[in-house]
Formats: structure tokens, C-alpha cells, sequence
């Protein structure tokens, strides 16, 4: 993994930025929209001095994969990642190659989609403390890590400095609409219940994850990102046992690594060891090969 280079910035002066958020670089494009996925890292809302080599890829790639499995579900932002389809202006990057989407300029909706089929994370602590996640009651005596008699639907909103808000499915109606978050909550299971059996067949366990939405043409669409290891909990089944923490093959496997350092979760934010940078970068590539059934390009 020494000398692969790591995607941390991009600049491409023929393209006005719309957005450099915690990981994606966003242009503006032809009333569409690149987006390029470096290899940032966030934790606790900061961004690590750090990038993980073939994080960007891995991202983009395995977002790639999923748009196409769950087409039959809903449609998604995506356009192409195929860079010879790319404009000609664009061509000269080879940054760009592997980590870059064209994407339909959709209209966010502004509440990040959970689903649930483990007990585990915020949802947990919750649990701990009222036995319900997110105005959901839950049966008795559930541990850790449990899996869900069903999968659960979880809305979340950003609060001004970043962190996710757990909400109530009536509030989330009150931000979308009744019969649009209807429509969320129906495809959101459908595609983690479909992912997950898939998932299941490589041997992997999808544990939760995060969906976005917007609007594009009157129609609800898929958006950002899609069960990668960025917005999703995935776990080696051979290796789970409920009642405790689980391994990851997810950005949780840095997340623990702060907590073991005791860092404040002030900036500035801890460089990471390269020991620590190269197990999170062998992570992330297998949790795409195992999935995908492909090598990292």
C-alpha cells in the first residue's frame, strides 16, 4: 500500500465547486452534478489529517454496484462512471478515474434514512435507557448487537454542528410529507432487505445503514452514497457473537481507535498511525471484493 497515492483535494479549475463536504469534492456540471470521492476520512464530525489509500474508489465503486442491484427498487442519481463517457475537458484527469460519478442534480430531502436489523450504536444506547429507538418500542431483553425481529426505520436529522438527531417518523412527515416519507420508508427497507440477503450470501452481516433521497422530475430518487463503509455497519458473520461489540469492515474500526486514545473529539483532530491507516484501507478493500465478487480496479 506504500506509494499508492492518496486522493485528499481536488482541483479542477474548468468546473465551478458546489461542494467540498467532510469527504466529496462536488462540481457543477452541465446542469448535473461530478462528484469526486476522495480519500478523506471523518470521525466525530472532523476530518482526520489522514487519507485511507483506495477510500475514494472503494466508495465510489461499491456505490456504483449498488445503484445498479436495487434499479428495480428505485431510481438513483446516477449517470455514469465511465470517464470515457465523461466531457472532453475532463479526460486530462486521471484523478478522476475509478473514484468519480456523474449524478442528476436532484432536490435534497433533508433527513437521513436508517434502517435498522441490529441493535447496535446509538440505537443501542437508546434501548439501554428507554427500550424503544426513535419512538419504536422493542421487545424486553434484547443485547447488544442483537438482531432485530424486523428491520426498523430510523430517521436522523444534521443538527448545526453536524451530529446526527434521532427523530420520530411523525416529525420526519412533518419535514417530507406524509406520503413522501411513506415512500422513503417502503423503498429504504426494500433495498436493505435486498442488499442484506445478497450481503448474506458473501458473508456478510449489514448491520444498518443510511440512505439519502431527493426529488429529481417529480419523482422520488435514490441519492449520495449507498451501503458503502462510510454510511453502513458491516460485519463478518463467522466472526459475530450478540452481547458484545462486533469486528467491522467499516469506518467503526477508526471510530474505535479514537475512543481507545481517549481523544476529546476537539480539534485538532489526531493523526492516525500508519498501522492504523493500512488495516483500515485492507478493510474497506474487502468489504468491496467480498461483496462485489470483484478486485479494486
Amino acid at each position: 500500500m506504500i506509494g499508492v497515492d492518496v486522493v485528499l483535494k481536488t482541483e479542477i479549475p474548468e468546473l465551478e465547486l458546489f461542494s467540498r463536504g467532510k469527504v466529496r469534492d462536488i462540481y457543477k456540471l452541465n446542469g448535473n452534478l461530478l462528484i469526486v470521492s476522495t480519500d478523506r476520512i471523518s470521525a466525530f464530525d472532523y476530518v482526520l489529517p489522514n487519507g485511507i489509500p483506495y477510500k475514494g474508489i472503494v466508495l465510489n465503486k461499491l456505490s456504483e454496484y449498488w445503484f445498479k442491484f436495487t434499479e428495480d427498487i428505485v431510481e438513483n442519481h446516477m449517470i455514469t462512471t465511465d470517464i470515457d463517457e465523461f466531457p472532453d475537458e475532463l479526460k486530462k484527469y486521471s484523478i478522476l478515474m475509478h473514484r468519480s460519478m456523474i449524478v442528476k442534480r436532484a432536490k435534497r430531502i433533508d433527513i437521513e434514512c436508517i434502517v435498522r436489523g441490529y441493535l447496535v450504536g446509538s440505537a443501542w444506547r437508546e434501548y439501554e435507557k428507554d427500550g424503544s429507538v426513535c419512538g419504536i418500542k422493542l421487545p424486553k431483553g434484547l443485547v447488544e448487537a442483537e438482531k432485530l425481529p424486523e428491520p426498523i426505520f430510523t430517521p436522523s436529522i444534521k443538527s448545526e454542528r453536524g451530529h446526527d438527531i434521532n427523530i420520530t417518523e411523525e416529525k420526519a412527515k412533518s419535514i417530507a410529507g406524509d406520503e413522501i416519507l411513506e415512500e422513503i420508508k417502503e423503498k429504504s427497507i426494500k433495498i436493505y432487505e435486498k442488499a442484506s440477503r445478497h450481503a448474506e450470501s458473501k458473508g456478510i452481516i449489514i448491520a444498518d445503514t443510511k440512505f439519502e433521497f431527493g426529488i429529481y422530475d417529480n419523482e422520488l430518487i435514490l441519492i449520495d452514497e449507498i451501503l458503502t463503509p462510510d454510511s453502513s455497519r458491516f460485519w463478518p458473520r463467522e466472526a459475530y457473537t450478540p452481547g458484545r461489540a462486533q469486528e467491522s469492515l467499516d469506518k467503526q474500526f477508526v471510530r474505535d481507535y479514537l475512543e481507545e486514545i481517549n481523544w476529546n473529539k476537539k480539534p485538532p483532530a489526531p493523526k492516525l498511525p500508519e498501522s492504523i491507516v493500512e488495516e483500515t484501507s485492507r478493510r474497506y478493500i474487502e468489504i468491496y471484493e467480498r461483496l462485489t465478487g470483484s478486485k479494486i480496479p
